[in-house]
């Protein structure tokens, strides 16, 4: 056999078996026709925080960008590389999705490190660096009096969310698009252990649990 990840071998043999015969009609017209998904997710690159597996979401119907921390920058034209900001680019001018969702979560070891300011944050290194884009120049992150340890890093999860919603709508492209209606922007945290999701209502500013939504609604 291929020098190959077995794990992976396995999870395909059971893909073309079991998921692939159901949705083969669909993954045809995806390469006929190409891509149209309504929504990008812009979410961690955390192995436990899949957006596809979170929302269900089959083959073609979430644009996914996953990054240390769902982090988005400011937007910066220059020479240099931008991934982040050219998926958002291409998912807003091209594809035009309708929705944008920057989705956060609990355990978040980027946000974990930058808190304790621990290895491998130095200066030098590409995670401090793309960390550093998280706070504004002079801006000073501090655990609040009386404030536990684990109350400090969820606040700070929750802000980053906060934040990648501020720094979006300093894109252009995506400015227009929201002002002008076409486009709407969303804030999620998810709770790891419990499989919980809240979204962020933003008038209040707070995150909601949606599965306390979906009982009321019953």
């Amino acid at each position: 056999m291929i020098s190959f990840p077995k794990q992976l071998i396995e999870g395909y043999r059971t893909f073309t078996t079991q998921r692939l015969p159901t949705e083969q009609t669909r993954y045809r017209e995806l390469s006929e026709r190409g891509q149209s998904p309504e929504v990008m997710v812009i979410g961690c690159c955390d192995s436990r925080v899949s957006p596809e597996v979170i929302f269900d979401a089959g083959p073609g119907e979430l644009f996914v960008v996953r990054n240390v921390a769902n982090l988005v920058p400011v937007y910066h034209p220059d020479s240099g590389t931008h991934g982040v900001s050219a998926a958002l680019e291409y998912a807003v001018n091209v594809l035009k999705v309708k929705h944008i969702v920057v989705l956060g979560h609990a355990q978040c070891g980027g946000i974990r490190a930058f808190v304790d300011k621990i290895k491998p944050l130095s200066p030098g290194d590409f995670i401090g660096k793309w960390m550093q884009m998280f706070i504004k120049p002079g801006e000073v992150v501090e655990q609040r009096e009386h404030e536990s340890m684990q109350d400090f890093v969820v606040r700070i999860e929750k802000a980053a969310v906060f934040r990648s919603l501020e720094n979006l709508m300093t894109f252009p492209f995506v400015r227009e698009m929201v002002e002008s209606g076409e486009t709407k922007l969303h804030g999620a945290y998810f709770g790891v252990a419990e499989g919980s999701l809240f979204v962020l209502d933003q008038v209040a500013k707070e995150f909601l649990s949606v599965r306390d939504a979906l009982k009321a609604g019953q």
